[in-house]
């Protein structure tokens, strides 16, 4: 019975709504309406959410004064009406209390800045009673463009969902890609040693792909992250366009391995031809090019936000895929040593950072999002919108993005995406993939190695997303990913009586007696059906 409550709470809350510090102003006259975007702060102003329940007022139009005071306003003119007046000279709470006493029913603040969610001393609003909100000074003079005869307003300020359905995404393409990355990973492994006898195989000399197969490597490899992360940091302004080329490339590369396998299990016909004493194959071209496509597609409208995270997650998915494929970790000792420096490596770059940087902002989350992405920094409990259209500011291709579905239909104040570094992919994505090479090596039976880590990847995601809803701010994922994948794999091994065998990989003795061969007959004696 308790259990059933808590799952009902659960699914209660996931689905409960809440306030945003984003609202709409919705002006209309008797043969149009529009609407703009204001921002406001939902702890000290109350404001309908839906427009059909919105007051309705008259707004008077006081730009040409900052309202610091009564003097040279009609004491009548204002009463019962909402009023718009700049910004400046005086705080929000001192305008909103003369606009009160002169008796507004609400105020508007038009600045030619961003807009910020208002904050003030919460002694001084709480004599505000008045909503109070912020609004685009260019929004205004759109705004009498097109109502010249005079305007009449509501302010709303729909409610969103705690639980948005583009984190339901974010969790089936992590998933997805997590096992499909390892299941490629444990399939071309399976190849490799059908290929030959088994004292021909050499894990470290292997041309096919890298290993991690020692602590050094592991360590060097995770400095070298840090190292880069500094560098992103302190010179994002120029090494952000290196990363955005290296990525047209490796993407591009790999979305064409991926696509190539694809078609390989499918049987396509690849249609050869000699040129100039030279083969070549119909497939690869074609492939070749429209991958090539694709990425320069990206490249080119990478900040068009509408619709280029499409590109950008197929891309993405590519990249993480091959790059599970081609990096390869030894054994369970590397891949423990590795998960635990970069646990350590993302908790001290998201939480420790903020201690000593300028402004207090994490150094893993600057850098992710780039400079400009202050809403999706602080989990929409400040919200900064441009006063002006400006030039995008770049972002390194590093994270999935999925927009927000809950203001899909309103987009007045900029997209919001919801994001996932491809970090929290491949980290746990490497252990993954050991344990499919792990099932092939040993032959175990309905891939329990493979399935068991890629549930526990899924359960450590839904922790995640459950933290971060709660906590209205983004977490480091490996400090949820990396114990329910390492865990679970070590308690399969041990149930298993393979530990030995599971921590040191193929450096173990095939031949030890005690457990019997690894591999027989010169191949894996690993049964997976077709062999893609």
């Amino acid at each position: 019975m308790a259990r059933k409550l808590i799952f009902l709470l659960c699914v209660v809350y996931m689905f409960a709504l809440a306030n945003s510090q984003e609202a709409i102003l919705h002006i209309f006259d008797a043969s149009s309406d529009k609407e703009y975007c204001l921002v406001y702060n939902s702890s000290w102003t109350n404001l309908s959410t839906s427009l059909r329940n919105a007051v309705e007022y008259q707004l008077v139009n006081l730009t040409s004064s900052f309202l610091c005071s009564a003097l040279g306003v009609a004491p009548d003119s204002l009463r019962g009406k909402a009023v718009v007046v700049m910004s400046g000279e005086c705080d929000f709470s001192q305008k909103a209390l003369v606009a009160q006493e002169l008796g507004a029913s609400a105020i508007l603040i038009a600045t030619k800045k961003a807009l910020l969610t208002p904050s003030e001393n919460e002694t001084d609003y709480g004599k505000v009673k008045i909503p109070l909100a912020l609004m685009r000074y260019r929004d205004l003079l759109d705004a009498q463009k097109t109502f010249p005869d005079g305007m009449t307003v509501r302010l709303y300020a729909p409610l969103v969902p705690v639980f948005d359905a583009s984190i339901l995404v974010m969790l089936i393409l992590s998933v997805f890609t997590v096992a499909m990355g390892a299941y490629w990973s444990g399939t071309s492994e399976r190849d490799r040693l059908n290929e030959g006898p088994v004292g021909d195989y050499d894990r470290k000399d292997s041309s096919a792909d890298l290993s991690l197969y020692s602590p050094l490597k592991v360590v060097i490899f995770v400095a070298l992250m840090s190292t880069m992360l500094v560098l992103m940091y302190f010179f994002y302004t120029w090494l952000v366009y290196a990363i955005i080329a290296v990525f047209c490339l490796a993407s591009a590369t790999a979305l064409y391995s991926c696509l190539d396998a694809v078609m390989e299990c499918a049987g396509c016909a690849s249609f050869n031809f000699s040129c100039l004493g030279k083969g070549f194959s119909v497939r690869s071209l074609l492939l070749a090019a429209g991958c090539v496509t694709v990425a320069v597609v990206w490249g080119v409208y990478r900040n068009e936000d509408r619709w280029i995270w499409i590109l950008q997650n197929l891309l993405g998915i590519a990249f993480c895929l091959n790059f599970m494929k081609t990096i390869t970790v030894s054994n369970f000792k590397v891949c423990v040593i590795l998960l635990s420096l970069l646990v350590l490596y993302d908790v001290f770059f998201v939480f420790i950072t903020p201690f000593f940087t300028p402004n207090g902002e994490s150094i893993m989350v600057q850098v992710a999002l780039g400079p400009g992405a202050t809403g999706e920094k602080s989990g929409g409990n400040m919200v900064e919108v441009p006063a002006e259209p400006t030039a995008p500011y770049e972002k390194l291709p590093v994270v999935m993005r999925v927009p927000r579905f809950s203001a899909w239909a309103r987009n007045l104040c900029g997209m919001q995406f919801s994001i996932l570094g491809y970090g929290d992919i491949i980290v746990p994505g490497l252990l993954v993939a050991y344990c499919h090479r792990f099932d092939v090596w040993t032959s175990s039976p309905k891939r329990i190695y493979f399935v068991s880590c890629t549930i526990a990847y899924f359960f450590g995601m839904i922790l995640t997303f459950t933290v971060m809803i709660l906590s209205k701010m983004g977490q480091p994922a490996l400090l949820y990913l990396v114990p329910f994948t390492v865990l679970t794999s070590a308690v399969v091994a041990w149930r298993r009586n393979e530990m030995r065998q599971f921590w040191t990989g193929m450096t173990y003795d095939v031949l030890d007696s005690s457990t019997g061969p690894l591999l027989q007959d010169g191949g894996s004696g690993y049964d997976s059906g077709a062999k893609c």
